[in-house]
């Protein structure tokens, strides 16, 4: 049985358009209530982000001045992810999100408003706290999003540094998809009252299934076995991202609609490539392990491992991306003749066969348009929708995902109706702005 849910959390439940909370989000917000210092063990898709979103905005304050409350996460990605659903919250606090790729002036001039959260990367907010970019004696609460994976990724000492900068007396909400053997020395705590989920129910509803291909032939299978799908959503991970740049290639000459996501990326086309996944304009992500962990990316049919990685704990977070919760999935392993199942994997492993001939899938049902105005232009998702609706007379079941940057926004519509909307809002304005509204390339 759930817990009462107070009124804000009820307006909470209705802004995210969804009916209740899940049994680790009403464990967290009530445990949230008498801990100060508290653990979710938990894996991928078991709705973390809400978890600590929901007891943080609960201890937020009106009429104070200063950050209240700071949001620490491994990746880019997905501190961007927990600042979208904070403000789908619609809370009447402001937030900034500080991450490498973004401009220091952009945050530094945010940050000046004081913001009562602030979300970043260790490596950037440790910048800014070196920086003085604001006061950190205000902040009563501190969430350590993905825990685990900023210590895996080596950010130990920005992480000390920021720290250091803290009272110590604060509160602290922390997510791990694994157990910490050892607690880091910076932490003013040792023992934090945990709440742990980690069971292996994915590992019986996930069914894995092994290719087997020539070495020579390994990026052409993958391609058959991806155009089989027929447009159910796909993850294919690699170890490396030369391999991910050799099969989008292999792809994009089979005319095969996909997006890539790598380190190497530059962080705009990291950013539009998952946010044209999320909305449907992309039903392929050929992706290295960045992908593996923390991203809101759509329930997935589909993983496949194009190469294994060779611990079982990243196998493990991978095929986390699908079979998440209530769900199920399969997982396919594409192995060269040559190439052995790792020790991790069962041998009696079921073997199948891919169509001998490419049959490529129909086209992606929607179409990620872009639009050059985005937050700081104060164009919000209900202005977008109006002119969508209102000059490009559409019917709203046409509208996808909408996402909002900083100077730029992006929305998906059905393809159907694509040139005839950019046709009937080519000179219109979007709030009294003159936008460019395109394709997205």
């Amino acid at each position: 049985m759930q817990q009462e849910v107070s009124t804000k959390n009820k307006e909470f439940l209705k802004n995210l358009g969804i009916t209740e909370f899940n049994e680790v989000q009403s464990a967290v917000i009530e445990k949230a209530k008498s801990s100060a210092n508290l653990m979710l063990l938990a894996p991928t898709g078991s709705g973390k982000t809400l978890a600590f979103l929901i007891p943080l905005a609960n201890g937020l304050k009106q009429n104070t001045s200063g950050v209240q409350s700071l949001i620490i996460a491994p990746s880019r990605e997905l501190s961007l992810q927990i600042e979208q659903v904070f403000r789908s919250m619609k809370t009447s606090f402001r937030v900034t999100c500080c991450y490498g790729g973004h401009s220091t002036k952009v945050e530094q001039n945010s940050l000046s408003e004081n913001p009562e959260v602030v979300i970043g990367t260790p490596g950037r907010l440790a910048d800014h706290f070196l920086r003085k970019s604001f006061d950190a004696k205000t902040i009563h609460t501190v969430v350590l999003d993905e825990f685990d994976k900023s210590l895996q990724m080596g950010f130990h000492r920005e992480l000390e540094s920021i720290f250091k900068s803290l009272s110590g007396k604060q509160r602290h909400l922390l997510t791990s998809a694994t157990q910490l053997d050892k607690w880091p020395e910076f932490l003013p705590f040792t023992k934090p009252d945990t709440l742990n989920y980690l069971k292996d129910e994915a590992a019986s509803k996930l069914k894995l299934k092994l290719v087997r291909t020539n070495t020579t032939d390994k990026v052409e299978t993958l391609t058959r076995l991806v155009a089989g799908f027929n447009q159910e959503v796909c993850l294919v991970f690699c170890n490396h991202r030369d391999a991910v740049e050799r099969i989008s290639g292999l792809l994009k000459q089979n005319n095969l609609e996909h997006g890539i996501l790598h380190g190497a990326m530059e962080q705009i086309d990291r950013e539009k490539n998952l946010i044209k996944f999320r909305g449907g304009a992309h039903n392929v992500l050929i992706a290295t392990d960045l992908a593996s962990r923390g991203l809101d990316i759509p329930e997935i049919k589909h993983i496949v491992h194009y190469q294994l990685p060779p611990q079982e704990e990243s196998f493990i977070h991978r095929n986390g991306r699908t079979a998440r919760m209530h769900a199920t999935g399969k997982a396919y392993l594409v192995l060269a003749l040559d190439e052995a199942l790792p020790e991790y994997i069962d041998k009696e492993i079921e073997e199948i066969k891919v169509p001998s001939k490419l049959q490529l899938p129909p086209l992606p049902q929607f179409v990620c348009l872009y639009i050059s105005a985005g937050k700081k232009d104060k164009i919000s998702k209900g202005d977008i929708v109006g002119l969508l609706t209102k000059k490009g007379e559409l019917k709203s079941e046409s509208i996808g995902l909408i996402t909002l940057l900083d100077f730029s926004s992006y929305v998906s519509v059905k393809r159907s109706v694509v040139p005839k909307l950019l046709e009937g809002i080519k000179n219109e304005k979007l709030k009294k702005l003159k936008v460019k509204i395109e394709v997205a390339n």
